[in-house]
C-alpha cells in the first residue's frame, strides 16, 4: 500500500556545497540545539508596484466579465429551452442539463432565475449608485430573505 500524499514542504536549505553562510547570533543559538529540521532564510522584500491606468481599467472590465458569468450561462440555459436545442440527443432539458453540464434541474432554473432577475436589476438600477449582485447565490439569497 502507498503512503498518502503529502503536502507539507520539506525545509530546504539554500546553501550551496562549500561555501559557509555568515552565522548570526540566532543561527549560532539554533544550532547548538542541533535542531535539523531548522533553516533560516533571509529572503528581500519585493515592492509591489501601483496598478496603472490601464490596469485599473482592465480589472473592472474583467470583474464585470466575473458578474456576468452567471448571467450569461443563465441566458445561455433558457435559449436552449426555450428553443428546444436539447431535442435531438435528450428527450428533456432536465436530462439534457445533467448530462451536459452536470447540472442538477435546481441549478439550471437557478441560474435561468438569476439571470432574469440580474437583467431586470442592470435595467433599473444605477451601476455607480449600486453593487449588483455577482453570482446567482446572491440573488436568490436575497429573494428568499424577503417578507
Amino acid at each position: 500500500m502507498q503512503k498518502p500524499f503529502s503536502k507539507r514542504n520539506k525545509p530546504t536549505s539554500t546553501v550551496s556545497a562549500g561555501s559557509e553562510p555568515p552565522v548570526s547570533k540566532t543561527q549560532q543559538d539554533i544550532s547548538s540545539q542541533n535542531n535539523q529540521d531548522v533553516v533560516i532564510l533571509d529572503v528581500p522584500a519585493v515592492e509591489v508596484p501601483e496598478l496603472t491606468e490601464q490596469e485599473i481599467n482592465d480589472r473592472l472590465l474583467l470583474e464585470r466579465k466575473v458578474e456576468r458569468a452567471f448571467f450569461e450561462a443563465g441566458k445561455a440555459l433558457m435559449e436552449l429551452r426555450d428553443r428546444k436545442l436539447y431535442r435531438s440527443t435528450h428527450k428533456t432539458f432536465e436530462e439534457y442539463c445533467r448530462d451536459r453540464f452536470g447540472h442538477n434541474r435546481r441549478q439550471s432554473y437557478l441560474l435561468m432565475d438569476a439571470a432574469v432577475i440580474f437583467d431586470n436589476l442592470e435595467q433599473k438600477c444605477d451601476r455607480s449608485d449600486h453593487i449588483l449582485s455577482a453570482n446567482e447565490w446572491q440573488i436568490m439569497v436575497t429573494i428568499q430573505a424577503r417578507p
